[in-house]
């Protein structure tokens, strides 16, 4: 028997097992596919072309988990991005990061280049309370006694004392952030639309919405709490791809003594007597545990794994409603030459940077509204990652790989409609969407590899192709993620815990959800 099997080889999953080995327990992993790495992993997806699959950049991996872990001793090296965004635009451009943001967005607004210093200011204190929260197990609401719920108070007033440090400014910056759409919040700051197209961006990646949906601006701070190399909100690339980080993060863990099984799919949760007390694999093994801890989608581990009768009926409902779908397209292509823009035909430092083809917020909204009714909009938001340019692992001398994130989809195609059958063609229009920024691109390419949402979820789990597990919302955040009552990784049944992105504080390659579920993990086994 093992202390702790954890079903999903994905970062988080890592990251948790790491944790629970160091701490002395026996932990193996399950891994569905045949490398470790979940979403992040590096493969080769055109003869001599290498790039990261799904998840594609890095800032959210928290510090913590990198010096814990030992990473870079792992070999992990991170390297930042000389550009933080490229916007092509029809009558310029605007490149922002590296000392530069100030004089590019001048050349809109003097206005707007003289409130980034406020704004910037501003929006770091409430991404600092994000950093500080982004460690710790969220009050868990439980039912009970007072000496039950006397841990989850303690939390609340701690975090209520966190709150209270902030001035009024401060305070209303929190409400905004957490009520109101991206659009709205940067409509208050600034008025010229390439830079609110720039910091809007983050406000709907991997969220099927508007960029004037509430809740947005939540969304936006999710996407800048990270760093790199100790910059704070900076954007980096981990050399030989996303995998470099989870084929670190599991020489980690053999060093700790994790066994890793990849190629064993988990068919079923063993319970006796309203515990968890293993799994059976789709090969009809059974792999007993004293606890079971859960890396995949919410959805997935209650609604496939588990016989719903053990459940609640009210927590079974909830998981029915638990909102999943991100609207993105994803795509890997392989380039015989580095694409030219019109507004910036040479080669240079602003194709480091995250190229945003969407210049401005009605341009998203349009795009949404559009997906929403054709189930994709025929003019889409494409951001293109070009890695190869500072890594040249990737891709053969002289070419180069890139990344496209494309929005707005249907996660699941009305009337009907099958991804399958229409994967082809939207690659298609995503190729041409870039084309017509930089004429010749479509030209370039050698091969391409297409997740649609379905090719998402088939892959990697990611139930309506959402890269987050599940809608960042403020009814699916904090203790209420995945379902109030059971926000502090803790399932419904003893022995049942989840460590995966469904959990606080959501999203993102943080490994902060393997880490804090961990931590509980470890107090219960004391405890018990």
């Amino acid at each position: 028997m093992t202390d702790a099997v954890i079903i999903g080889g994905g970062h988080n999953g890592l990251v948790c097992a790491f944790y629970l080995a160091r701490a002395g327990l026996k932990v193996t992993v399950l891994e569905r596919r045949d490398v470790v790495g979940g979403a992040a992993v590096t493969e080769e997806f055109h003869p001599g072309f290498r790039n990261s699959v799904a998840s594609y950049t890095v800032s959210l991996l928290n510090p913590k988990v990198i010096a814990d872990l030992d990473l870079h001793r792992h070999g992990l090296r991170i390297v930042n991005r000389k550009v933080s965004n490229f916007l092509p635009l029809k009558d310029g451009y605007l490149a922002t990061g590296d000392g530069r943001t100030y004089a590019e967005v001048a050349r809109f607004s003097q206005r707007d280049a003289d409130q980034l210093d406020a704004y910037n200011a501003r929006l770091e204190t409430i991404a600092d309370i994000l950093r500080d929260l982004v460690l710790q197990s969220p009050p868990n609401m439980s039912e009970g006694g007072l000496l039950q719920a006397l841990p989850d108070l303690i939390k609340s007033a701690a975090l209520g004392k966190r709150i209270s440090n902030l001035d009024t400014t401060g305070r209303r910056d929190l409400l905004a952030m957490f009520s109101q759409s991206a659009g709205d919040w940067l409509d208050g700051w600034f008025e010229s639309d390439p830079i609110k197209a720039v910091l809007g961006f983050d406000g709907i990646v991997g969220a099927f919405a508007s960029p004037y949906t509430p809740g947005t601006a939540y969304v936006l701070l999710h996407h800048v709490f990270g760093e790199v190399n100790g910059q704070k909100g900076a954007w980096g690339h981990a050399i030989g791809g996303m995998g470099a980080i989870t084929q670190a993060m599991a020489a980690a863990c053999r060093e700790q003594g994790v066994e890793i099984r990849t190629g064993v799919s988990v068919a079923e949760v063993l319970t006796e007597k309203g515990r968890a007390v293993g799994v059976v694999t789709d090969g009809g093994g059974t792999l007993r545990a004293r606890s079971v801890v859960s890396n995949i989608h919410p959805k997935l581990l209650f609604q496939t794994l588990l016989d719903p009768a053990l459940l609640p009926a009210d927590f079974n409902e909830r998981i029915t409603r638990y909102r999943s779908g991100s609207g993105t397209f994803r795509m890997n292509v392989a380039l015989s030459e580095l694409p030219r823009f019109t507004c910036l035909p040479e080669p240079g430092d602003h194709l480091t940077g995250g190229v945003i083809i969407a210049p401005d917020l009605a341009y998203m909204e349009r795009a949404y509204a559009d997906a929403r009714q054709h189930g994709w909009s025929r003019e889409p938001i494409v951001e293109m990652l070009i890695p190869s340019v500072v890594d040249d692992s990737l891709a053969p001398p002289g070419q180069h790989v890139a990344s496209l994130f494309c929005q707005h989809v249907q996660p699941v195609l009305s009337g009907g409609r099958s991804w399958d059958d229409h994967r082809e063609e939207v690659a298609d229009l995503m190729i041409a969407t870039v084309d017509k920024w930089a004429p010749g691109f479509k030209a370039s390419v050698l091969g391409r590899q297409i997740n649609s949402p379905l090719d998402l979820e088939r892959t990697f789990g990611l139930v309506g192709g959402d890269i987050m597990h599940g809608v960042l919302s403020l009814d699916q955040l904090f203790s209420a993620r995945p379902v109030l009552g059971h926000g502090a990784y803790r399932g419904p049944l003893k022995g049942l815990y989840l460590c995966g992105a469904g959990t606080h504080p959501g999203g993102g390659v943080t490994g902060a959800p393997g880490h804090n579920a961990a931590r509980e993990i470890l107090k219960d086994f004391r405890r018990f």
